[in-house]
């Protein structure tokens, strides 16, 4: 079946031509969704109705709030089956791996509902006799929120959530491979809306080209801009939020290394490597594209994990049986085998992988890469891939593997697998990244605890859980002589 999307529009859905479509990634044949091309003129109608609507949100009850945020959590978590099924559909994740971003999504908006109702301040002793201080935080206004493809429904969550949590209201921009998930959680936005009683208006999404998202970022009655994605459209959204002092907050993508000291216990050090270079066909912002393994254990870890990616079970995202899923778009997948190829001829060897696969649907599927014998300065230890390729590099000693994993621009999250005590330690204080994971996969984190990064992964606040409240809301500081 294939959906006839609109944008959501102060509170209602608005209809325009449905001239673009979105392809099931494991089978192209099948159209998805039929979505509107927006422009200019809805960009400035979805800024307006969040406009509108931001003084009687802010000044509501924080319980209607948290009313809102609760009801659509659980109308997520209800349908997850469902959702997960559409997501794995449009974007190509395996289905348990649709059905757990979907059971994501709605715990971040049930997590929200209980911090829109703790939005702290503090009494505070003035050095004046007689002068009382409080500080209390209020919301922002609008909120621009540009979000990719690779979460659909996760990262829209954990975007708007926040934002309407603390009083703001919010016009988004979803990413143009996977609408139709983005517009069933816009649809449970605006029936939980309605059935609490809030203003029409508070939240509004709209589709259409990257243009859309400029005139988003740069029009004048967008308070703040949160947004995921590369490198080279982050800076330029950087550049023109803060050309007119608007709130600005990136997550940019990530090299993240993943240490193997000689102490590792073999076997979880390749199920770690597997999990989070592989899974979700390696098109997480965390994965671990480059593997840094001590020299002591480098062919055995090699051996063993080539082992395991060859044996993965690529095919059609919604087959039980599948364990890697296509990559989102042709695109996506080129991207994939370009960087492959770079890397066979700056000197790597394909250990497994690395051919075109041919499988009974038409999908764009890319086949799990291993490459070994490379070195950190090559382009695929510096360069985001985003997909099913990994790398090694053979180092040394764990200080010449935490050199190497230090190296570059990324900064999102890095990982180590070992036995002692002391390197995991110092890993955690020395590591050049914004998450630190021992032991475990560098994809995978919490919903509940702050996620970013440094160097050019991010730039501003941190996301998710309780850091959240610092950019979706604004601190007033008040005097009072009694």
């Amino acid at each position: 079946m294939t959906d006839t999307l609109a944008h959501f529009i102060g509170g209602e859905r608005v209809s325009a031509d449905a001239v673009e479509e979105s392809r099931n990634p494991s089978n192209t044949n099948d159209v998805v969704a039929k979505l509107p091309r927006g422009g200019e003129a809805e960009v400035n109608a979805a800024v307006a109705a969040a406009k509108q609507a931001f003084p009687a949100w802010s000044d509501a009850s924080p319980e209607l709030r948290s009313d809102l945020l609760d009801k659509v959590g659980d109308t997520i978590l209800k349908r997850r089956e469902e959702l997960g099924r559409l997501l794995s559909r449009e974007e190509g994740k395996t289905l348990p791996e649709g059905i757990g971003e979907t059971v994501r999504a709605g715990r971040i908006f049930k997590y929200f509902a209980g911090e829109a109702l703790r939005r702290h301040g503090q009494n505070l002793d003035s050095v004046r006799p007689g002068v009382e201080i409080q500080t209390y935080r209020q919301a922002v206004g609008v909120y621009g929120l540009i979000t990719p493809w690779n979460f659909p429904i996760a990262i829209p969550a954990w975007k708007s959530a926040p934002a309407l949590a603390f009083g703001n209201t919010v016009v988004i921009k979803p990413a143009g491979p996977t609408p139709a998930i983005a517009a069933a959680l816009a649809q449970i936005i605006h029936e939980a809306a309605e059935a609490v009683g809030a203003p029409k208006g508070v939240f509004n999404m709209i589709f259409g080209p990257g243009a859309m998202g400029a005139k988003l970022v740069e029009h004048k009655d967008v308070d703040g801009i949160s947004f995921t994605g590369s490198q080279t459209v982050g800076a330029s959204v950087a550049e023109a939020a803060m050309k007119r002092q608007a709130r600005v907050q990136l997550e940019m993508g990530g090299k993240n290394p993943l240490i193997v000291l000689d102490d590792a216990d073999l076997d979880r050090a390749v199920m770690v490597a597997l999990d989070g270079s592989f899974y979700a066909t390696g098109q997480r912002c965390t994965a671990s594209s480059r593997i840094i393994v001590a020299d002591a254990i480098h062919d055995r870890f090699v051996e063993a994990l080539a082992e395991k990616v060859a044996a993965l079970r690529v095919g059609d995202a919604l087959d039980p049986n599948t364990q890697m899923g296509p990559a989102v778009s042709e695109d996506q997948m080129e991207t994939s085998y370009r960087y492959i190829d770079i890397a066979k001829s700056e000197g790597g060897r394909v250990v497994t992988g690395g051919g075109r696969l041919k499988l009974d649907n038409p999908g764009w599927y890319v086949q799990p890469t291993l490459i070994a014998d490379t070195h950190k300065d090559m382009r695929i230890n510096c360069e985001e891939v985003f997909g099913p390729v990994a790398s090694t590099v053979r180092v040394k000693d764990y200080d010449e593997a935490l050199a190497v994993a230090n190296d570059g621009d990324f900064g999102l999250s890095a990982g180590i697998v070992t036995t002692s005590l002391k390197y995991a330690r110092d890993f955690q204080r020395r590591a050049k990244a914004g998450m630190v994971m021992v032991n475990l996969p560098t994809a995978g984190v919490d919903y509940h605890v702050p996620f970013g990064g440094i160097k050019k992964s991010s730039y501003g606040a941190r996301e998710q859980g309780f850091a959240a409240i610092e950019f979706y809301t604004q601190t007033k500081t008040a005097y009072s002589w009694a």
